[in-house]
C-alpha cells in the first residue's frame, strides 16, 4: 500500500506540474510496465518486399548517406536514386547502385535457425543540401520512392531528436513518443537513441516492434544508435543482428573489431557527436582503454563548436539503486579536460537534467541551479519506468515520465527541449558560449500547457 500511496501521490504532483515532480522512495516490486513480451510469439519470417529499410548517416553526411534493409532470403539488393524533383520526373533519372547483401542464417530467440536476407549500400558523391529520392529493392520488388536531405558542410542550424529507452510495449506504447517527437520537429536532420531499443536482444519479434514503431520515418531520417545492457547478450556479445540491420560509421577506434559501429562519431554542421559503448566501457577493462584513448583524441582535436556524447549508463545516475562509478570515473576527467557541452544517457528510466562543474559535484539542486559546467540528461521513451532519487544536481528531475528531447543547433546556441509523449514541454535550457569557450547554461521558462 505504501507504494501504491507514493504513485498516486507522484501522478497528482506531476498533474500539478511541480518543480521537482513526483520521487519515489522505493523501488516498485517490480519495474512498470510488466510487458508481454514479443518474443513469446512465433518469429515473422521476412517477406519478399523490401522491409525495414533505415538510414544512417556516414563520417561524410554532406556527402554520403547510408541505407539498410532486409528481405526474405535468396534476394539481392539494388538502390535506385535521383535528385528530387518538385514532379516526378525524378524518377526517369535515377541511377541503380548494387547493395551488399548477407544472406544470413541467425539464432533468434524465437528460431535458432532464422534466415532473412540483409542489404546496405552507402549512396557517395551526393550534393549537400540536396534532397534525394530513392527506393530499395531486388529489381522486380520495390519498396516506395522515399527522400533524405544530406547535410551542409558548414555549421548552419539544424534540429536532431534524442531518444532513451523504448525497451518494453515497442509498439503498442513507446511508439507514441517516437511519433510525437516527429510531430514536434519533422524535419529533425537526425535521431539519436540512447541504448536499449527493445529488451530482449535475440528476438527478432522485438526488433520488428521497434521498426514497426517507426516506420517510414526511419527510411527518410537517419537513426544513429549507441547500444545498450539490452542490446548484449552475455559475454557480452553484442546481437548479430546489430551490424545487419544498421550501417554505422566505422569511425571508432582503428582496428577495434567489438567496438566496430558501436563506438562512432560524426561531425555534423558544427556539431561533434560521440557514440560511447557503454556496456563494454563499463565491463570490459581492454575495450575501455581503448575509448578512452579514442576519445582523448577526438576531444583534443575538435574543430567544432559544439560536443555531444551520448551513452547508455549515465555518468550519475537517478535511480537509487545504481551507480556506474567505473563509466564516471573515465570518462569525467576527459568531459571536464575538454569541456564537453552535452552528455546524453538513458538506462535509469526516469528524467533528470543538470549541469555539473569540473572536479567534485557542488550543485544544490533545483533551489540552486548550476549555470557552469557540462549538461547532463537522462530520459526514457518508453513505458517501463524507475523511481528517480532525490538529485543534488539535478536542476530538473521527473518520474514516471515518458520524454523525448529536441535539440536545436546554431553557432551561437543549442536550444534544449525536453516534451513528455503527450507533447507538453518538461523542461528547456539555452547552451551558449563565452569568447574563451566556456560554456553557460540557461534554463528556459516552460511553454504554457
Amino acid at each position: 500500500m505504501k507504494i501504491l500511496h507514493t504513485l498516486m501521490l507522484g501522478a497528482a504532483l506531476a498533474a500539478l506540474g511541480g518543480p521537482a515532480f513526483a520521487r519515489q522512495a522505493e523501488r516498485p516490486l517490480r519495474p512498470e510496465p510488466a510487458p508481454a513480451q514479443a518474443s513469446d510469439r512465433r518469429v515473422v519470417a521476412p517477406t519478399l518486399q523490401p522491409e525495414r529499410i533505415v538510414l544512417n548517416l556516414t563520417a561524410d553526411p554532406a556527402h554520403e548517406m547510408a541505407v539498410t534493409w532486409r528481405t526474405a532470403p535468396g534476394l539481392v539488393g539494388h538502390v535506385e536514386y535521383a535528385q528530387a524533383e518538385d514532379g516526378p520526373d525524378f524518377v526517369q533519372k535515377a541511377v541503380r547502385v548494387p547493395a551488399l547483401t548477407d544472406d544470413a542464417t541467425i539464432a533468434v530467440r524465437e528460431d535458432p535457425a532464422f534466415k532473412a536476407a540483409y542489404h546496405s549500400t552507402v549512396l557517395k558523391g551526393l550534393k549537400p543540401e540536396t534532397v534525394y529520392a530513392y527506393r530499395v529493392g531486388d529489381g522486380e520488388r520495390w519498396s516506395e520512392w522515399l527522400q533524405f536531405r544530406t547535410a551542409a558542410t558548414t555549421a548552419k542550424p539544424f534540429t536532431f531528436l534524442y531518444m532513451g529507452d523504448m525497451q518494453n510495449n515497442i509498439l503498442s506504447e513507446a511508439s507514441r513518443t517516437m511519433r510525437m517527437a516527429f510531430r514536434k520537429a519533422g524535419d529533425a536532420a537526425f535521431v539519436i537513441h540512447a541504448g536499449d531499443l527493445i529488451n530482449r536482444h535475440d528476438s527478432d519479434n522485438e526488433w520488428g516492434e521497434w521498426f514497426a514503431a517507426g516506420g517510414f520515418l526511419y527510411a527518410q531520417t537517419p537513426q544513429m544508435p549507441t547500444p545498450g545492457n539490452h542490446e548484449y547478450g552475455r559475454g557480452p556479445v553484442l546481437n548479430p543482428q546489430w551490424r545487419r540491420q544498421y550501417t554505422l560509421p566505422e569511425t571508432g577506434p582503428a582496428g577495434v573489431e567489438k567496438l566496430k559501429e558501436t563506438a562512432w562519431t560524426v561531425d555534423y554542421q558544427g556539431l561533434r557527436l560521440i557514440s560511447v559503448d557503454a556496456p563494454l566501457f563499463h565491463g570490459d577493462e581492454a575495450m575501455r582503454a581503448e575509448m578512452v584513448r579514442w576519445l582523448d583524441g577526438l576531444l583534443a582535436n575538435n574543430p567544432n563548436r559544439w560536443t555531444a556524447l551520448f551513452l547508455h549508463f549515465p555518468l550519475f545516475s537517478i535511480d537509487p539503486d545504481r551507480d556506474n562509478a567505473r563509466v564516471r570515473d573515465a570518462l569525467k576527467p576527459l568531459i571536464d579536460k575538454y569541456g564537453v557541452d552535452l552528455v546524453l544517457q538513458a538506462h535509469d528510466h526516469g528524467y533528470a537534467r543538470g549541469a555539473i562543474g569540473t572536479g567534485a559535484m557542488t550543485n544544490a539542486g533545483p533551489s540552486h541551479p548550476s549555470d557552469k559546467g557540462s549538461t547532463y540528461v537522462v530520459s526514457v521513451a518508453g513505458p517501463k519506468m524507475y523511481p528517480v532519487a532525490p538529485l543534488s544536481w539535478a536542476t530538473a528531475s521527473a518520474s514516471r515520465t515518458q520524454t523525448f528531447q529536441t535539440l536545436e543547433v546554431s553557432p551561437q546556441a543549442v536550444t534544449y527541449r525536453a516534451f513528455t509523449a503527450t507533447g507538453r514541454e518538461l523542461d528547456a535550457f539555452r547552451l551558449t558560449k563565452n569568447a574563451k569557450g566556456v560554456a553557460r547554461v540557461e534554463t528556459l521558462a516552460r511553454a504554457a500547457r
